[in-house]
């Protein structure tokens, strides 16, 4: 009976959403890099083919899917209700239909400007890499910026705080992309941040957020041939983009555009506004802030 206290203050701490953060994204991240040795070491280099790529991807985010849920239910002892399937296809839809429109209306009013031109057409084949890479990054940003890091943080600091952390770590982390600059990490920081955040807020559930990050990142590279997030890919648009960086986001891409930033972070705005009338927001404690104690879990929508 005397380690009594002990182990009472070490459940303590294994609660913490902090501890609990590191344990998750560790698990995410661990099982996605021995998913990527094992694949790379069983099809050699046909693992760098374009199908092999998107393969591999689907490969990588089943995984991190997989990790999430093994996290959810051993550690945090719940039912995984951020990939429910209550609602799956309809609000990913939903997701990708926002993407498409939100990078869309970007590029028409970037064009509008004077600083983007089709100058010709590539082969259906250049979209393979590119929807590769828009399905890794989709699910696995997703589940550890808003999975993990957003959703542990709010049950810790409340819903304003754990939104305005994770949309600049969500931004710092661009940092290292190829082609960023600052001004690329503080667009990032508040169109994606907030708007993915608030997605996640409204629905208390990944698909959408997902559905988002992938279609923006497959049209603005599959469709438009413009660069994902610093990264040069070949899109169906063969075009030109000329003028200055806060009007075509430079090299990193339209979205460290000031359209991209003004459509993005408006949406995001009333997405936001949409989860506080829906009562979605955590309230901030002093109490859960001292003790890491953490906040009641917000229940998922069923409508």
């Amino acid at each position: 009976m005397s380690d009594f206290p002990f182990t009472a203050q070490m459940g303590l701490v294994y609660s913490h959403p902090l501890v609990r953060l590191v344990v998750g994204v560790v698990m995410v991240i661990g099982s996605m890099l021995l998913g990527g040795l094992l694949w790379s070491k069983l099809l050699g280099p046909a693992s760098s083919s374009p199908m092999g790529e998107l393969v591999n991807s689907l490969w990588l985010a089943a995984l991190a899917m997989l990790a999430y849920a093994a996290f959810v239910r051993w550690v945090e002892k719940r039912p995984v209700t951020e990939f429910g399937r209550h609602r799956a296809v309809r609000e990913w839809a939903a997701g990708v239909a926002l993407g498409f429109g939100a990078i869309t209306l970007t590029v028409a009013v970037i064009a509008t400007l004077g600083g983007y031109r089709v100058t010709g057409w590539n082969p259906p084949s250049v979209l393979v890499p590119v929807l590769a890479l828009a399905i890794f990054s989709g699910v696995f940003e997703e589940i550890i910026a808003r999975g993990l890091v957003f959703r542990l943080l709010e049950q810790w600091l409340g819903s304003w705080t754990a939104l305005a952390l994770s949309a600049l770590l969500f931004g710092f982390l661009h940092v290292l992309n190829p082609n960023a600059t600052l001004l690329a990490a503080a667009a990032i920081s508040i169109e994606a941040g907030i708007l993915l955040g608030a997605l996640y807020m409204l629905t208390r559930r990944l698909w959408m957020a997902i559905g988002l990050h992938m279609a923006w990142n497959f049209t603005q590279g599959g469709i438009y041939g413009i660069p994902v997030s610093g990264l040069d890919v070949q899109g169906l648009l063969f075009n030109t983009m000329q003028g200055p960086p806060l009007l075509t986001g430079g090299a990193f891409g339209a979205e460290a555009s000031l359209p991209a930033i003004v459509i993005c972070t408006s949406l995001g705005l009333w997405v936001l506004y949409r989860a506080h009338r829906k009562g979605r927001f955590v309230a901030a404690s002093p109490h859960r802030f001292r003790t890491g104690q953490a906040a009641p879990a917000v229940v998922p929508s069923q409508a």
